[in-house]
């Protein structure tokens, strides 16, 4: 099985919102990262793998500006449905991330992907994911990730995953990347299975 539009359509058609594997109702740990990043209230964001999460609307309600991107649109619309009232501060995309960003897509102050890069297992995969960082990440920005930790479930949503280690992120990431924090943060998914991720937050050198 795939990361396809297809596959997670169906999930997202299928399954109450509540009872996604990932869903989380206090994005606490994105948030406890973000202290660390002076300003990063006024920031541009790009969200990689938006879902239908609420970690949009508190960073919209903190005053951030979004580039809402993922690769099923039904879960884009159900998102797109909630923020109505903030559209003019949201640019929506609906792509696979591994696939080059466009030129409409503006450079960000901040990166963050909550359980998204750990879904791409192909070596293709995973360095198209990392040129649309480089490629959109503004020198001076912040990239921060929650992803399964390595010794956490080799599957979520019926897909392989790669796990993802605070050494492989920084190999990956390259020179130009400081790594600021990380941390290990179990999560509780909502069918009560613990969910070992790692969190990390780089800041690009230039």
């Amino acid at each position: 099985m795939s990361s396809t539009p297809e596959h997670w359509n169906r999930i997202y058609r299928e399954t109450e919102e509540t009872r996604l594997g990932w869903y989380e109702e206090d994005p606490s740990p994105v948030f406890e990262l973000l202290r660390q990043v002076d300003g990063w209230e006024e920031s541009s964001v790009f969200l990689p793998g938006a879902g239908t999460s609420v970690l949009a609307e508190r960073l919209l309600k903190a005053g951030s500006r979004l580039i809402l991107n993922d690769l099923s649109p039904v879960a884009l619309e159900r998102l797109k449905a909630r923020l109505t009232a903030h559209d003019q501060r949201i640019v929506w995309n609906c792509q696979d991330i591994a696939r080059p960003l466009g030129n409409d897509i503006p450079e960000v102050d901040l990166w963050i992907d909550r359980a998204v890069l750990h879904f791409l297992t192909g070596q293709d995969h995973i360095r198209g994911y990392f040129r649309n960082l480089d490629l959109k990440l503004k020198p001076g920005g912040y990239a921060l990730f929650a992803e399964f930790a390595p010794h956490g479930a080799p599957q979520c949503a019926g897909l392989e995953l790669h796990r993802y280690s605070v050494e492989e992120l920084s190999e990956r990431l390259g020179s130009c990347y400081m790594m600021i924090d990380s941390f290990e943060h179990t999560y509780i998914n909502p069918a009560g299975a613990p969910r070992p991720y790692l969190y990390a937050l780089f800041r690009r050198q230039n």
